[in-house]
């Protein structure tokens, strides 16, 4: 009799002593060190979101100065109307000026820090992972298409404002263009912020970040642990 009395169907020679093991060779790769092409799109999309909320963050700061300058002008005004009569169109809108930059350019960086309003009611009764889909179905069906269709309108205004040289209608006023350029920016931060949130939440609902939701996360993914495996979580 042989030394080899049969061969299994998986293709292996059974000896009498024990069944062989295929041997791993040393060139094949190694699954739990190779990353997946998932893994470094997420790497990716979160390198951006993190791009995107430095950017935010810088603009909501330069913002700050803003609204110091428009209270410095409004007393300024102010003062200089009272005590010596005199005041200016040009000062009154370069306050509304201010204020429209303030609204318009600090959007983004107020959904970076997570202050929009919301139902606080129903919210709180919420699990992380139910107010991350909720995030979810809000950026891709209301904020990203309404920030999109007002890029659209606003442009072409901007574009004949400033073809025009349209300038206020008040004597001494200023001119348009400057403050309709706002519009398009403003919402494009936005627009951008909402991208970054909705990869966060993403990458939070596959256990690669914390919840931007959660206090203290709110403004960034900067703990993201972007070597980690993803979190069991339990069904």
């Amino acid at each position: 009799m042989g030394l080899l009395d049969h061969t299994p169907r998986g293709g292996f020679a059974n000896a009498r002593v024990g069944t062989r093991r295929p041997v791993p060779s040393a060139f094949a790769p190694d699954a739990r060190s190779t990353p997946s092409r998932g893994n470094r799109s997420v790497k990716v999309l979160l390198f951006l979101s993190r791009s995107i909320d430095r950017l935010n963050e810088k603009v909501g700061q330069f913002v700050y100065w803003l609204i110091l300058a428009a209270v410095l002008i409004s007393a300024g005004n102010a003062v200089a109307r009272k005590l010596f009569n005199l005041s200016s169109n040009a000062f009154l809108e370069v306050q509304w000026y201010l204020f429209a930059a303030v609204f318009l350019l600090g959007a983004g960086y107020t959904l970076l820090r997570n202050e929009h309003v919301r139902i606080d009611v129903l919210s709180q009764r919420w699990s992380a992972r139910t107010r991350a889909w909720i995030d979810i179905v809000g950026a891709v069906f209301f904020l990203l298409p309404i920030n999109a269709l007002i890029l659209w309108l606003s442009w072409p205004m901007l574009m004949e404002s400033f073809a025009r040289q349209e300038v206020s209608v008040n004597a001494g006023g200023l001119l348009r263009w400057p403050v309709k350029l706002l519009i398009p920016v403003g919402f494009f931060l936005l627009c951008l912020q909402g991208l970054s949130e909705l990869v966060k939440r993403i990458a939070f609902l596959r256990g690669r970040a914390p919840d931007p939701g959660a206090k203290g996360n709110a403004h960034g993914v900067e703990t993201l642990a972007l070597e980690r495996p993803p979190i069991d979580r339990p069904s």
